[in-house]
């Protein structure tokens, strides 16, 4: 494996006031990638494109044409010695390269695949946690450790059981990621959502299949980049300490909470997923009983863990603080990664709440909470989500959330702001 920088960062204010036994801190994790000169390698390395060949997608008939340009350009960014199948899913799943397992990706087994790409064809129906399960068994006839997957749909999972698909998802839980996009409007943002939050990935909406093949080259290079797979958090606390919550909150918003493995006494790890050079944010928060007035105290230990076959091995650590002082000038002052995340929780959370009332026909609760997400983009200058929210309200004063619901929202740009709300902005240098 390439040797890999990481360094770990603590934001917080450690000072608490008398009583108080909440403790905020942002974790700044970064990756400075391989120190190898040239291009970052892979080793270990495996991709499973899927591509929805149900009936609906000959309509038009264009969409399954640029899905066959698009998985085509995929399989051309994958580089050469990454194990790679393409999965080709309807009521059922069929493999569509190579006939059996993985095969490893070079000139001439790139041309071959996309040829066979050329012969996906249009029919039946959808079944997404049976395309789900086969690429877990297609992943598991190699050994390759960072395996990672791109599921395209343009429907909705009718032809098995919700528990079916949740029970798939939770059989990939862990082994592989998946970044999920739907093509045009006819899918549900909450179901794909639920499959990439799941398997660590990302989940966006492509209104037009002409933007198809872009999105997918970016996916796959952006994939070739990860070195290092199996990568956790592991957060300790002392004694009588409980997590409120672990979040991912930069580039984007994931719960982990509900994710934690039991590691040791006291510590807990949730999965990061794998990495490549990058930098992300985490927001950790720990109820702590309070402490005397000038006592300090280690309210938790946040460190990176690498698991490998020899055992775990420490990438990066950083200490979260807490201080009791009876100075207000102290205690007030809110650190500005922790407040800055903060808010674009409550960004997201505004939007989901405005687009659920939309949907339940409350425009007046719509309005109001659609209203202070736009309030909010605008502070933290989130201009991506501002102009997302534009194409659902139009906007009158921005600096206080004062908008209107446009009489005709276009179904795209509703999906587009569902699917893109908890993307965020880092904290301005």
């Amino acid at each position: 494996m390439s040797a890999l920088g990481f360094t770990i960062e603590i934001f917080q204010n450690e000072y608490l006031p008398a009583g108080a036994g909440e403790v905020n801190a942002i974790v700044t994790v970064t990756s400075a990638g391989s120190t190898a000169p040239g291009p970052p390698a892979t080793p270990g390395a495996a991709e499973i494109i899927i591509v929805d060949c149900s009936g609906s997608m000959s309509d038009p008939r264009t969409k399954m044409i640029q899905a066959r340009q698009a998985t085509a350009a995929a399989i051309d960014a994958i580089r050469d010695g990454v194990a790679f199948a393409v999965v080709a899913g309807t009521h059922e799943a069929r493999q569509a390269y190579p006939d059996n397992g993985l095969m490893i990706a070079d000139a001439a087994t790139r041309k071959t695949a996309k040829r066979a790409v050329e012969r996906l064809y249009p029919h039946g129906g959808t079944a997404i946690g049976q395309w789900l399960r086969l690429a877990r068994e297609l992943f598991e006839t190699g050994e390759e450790t960072l395996r990672h997957a791109i599921l395209l749909t343009d429907g909705q999972n009718l032809h098995e059981s919700t528990e079916e698909l949740a029970a798939a998802i939770k059989l990939c839980e862990g082994y592989f990621s998946c970044d999920c996009r739907g093509v045009g409007t006819d899918w549900l943002v909450d179901e794909l959502r639920t499959i990439s939050t799941a398997l660590l990935g990302t989940v966006d909406i492509v209104p037009d299949p002409a933007g198809l093949t872009a999105d997918f080259e970016a996916m796959m290079t952006a994939s070739m980049a990860k070195e290092v797979a199996d990568v956790v958090l592991r957060v300790w606390t002392p004694q009588h300490a409980t997590i409120r919550f672990v979040k991912q909150v930069a580039p984007a918003i994931e719960d982990l909470t509900a994710r934690r493995t039991p590691a040791a006494p006291q510590a807990g790890d949730y999965p990061t997923g794998a990495w490549g050079t990058e930098s992300r944010d985490y927001h950790a928060c720990v109820d702590v009983e309070p402490g005397a007035v000038g006592q300090e105290m280690l309210a938790a230990r946040v460190s990176l863990i690498l698991n490998t076959t020899s055992g775990p091995q420490t990438l990066g650590q950083g200490l979260v603080r807490a201080i009791w002082t009876e100075e207000e000038v102290l205690s007030t002052r809110i650190n500005r990664h922790v407040a800055h995340y903060a808010g674009q929780a409550e960004l997201a959370q505004a939007i989901q709440d405005g687009l659920d009332a939309r949907k339940a026909g409350d425009d007046d609760a719509a309005a109001a909470k659609l209203g202070r997400a736009v309030a909010l983009a605008h502070e933290s200058g989130n201009q991506g989500t501002a102009n997302l929210l534009a194409s659902v309200v139009d906007v009158i004063d921005p600096s206080t959330g004062t908008v209107r619901l446009k009489a005709r929202i276009v179904n795209a740009d509703e999906m587009a702001l569902d699917t893109r709300s908890s993307k965020t902005v880092r904290v301005k240098k």
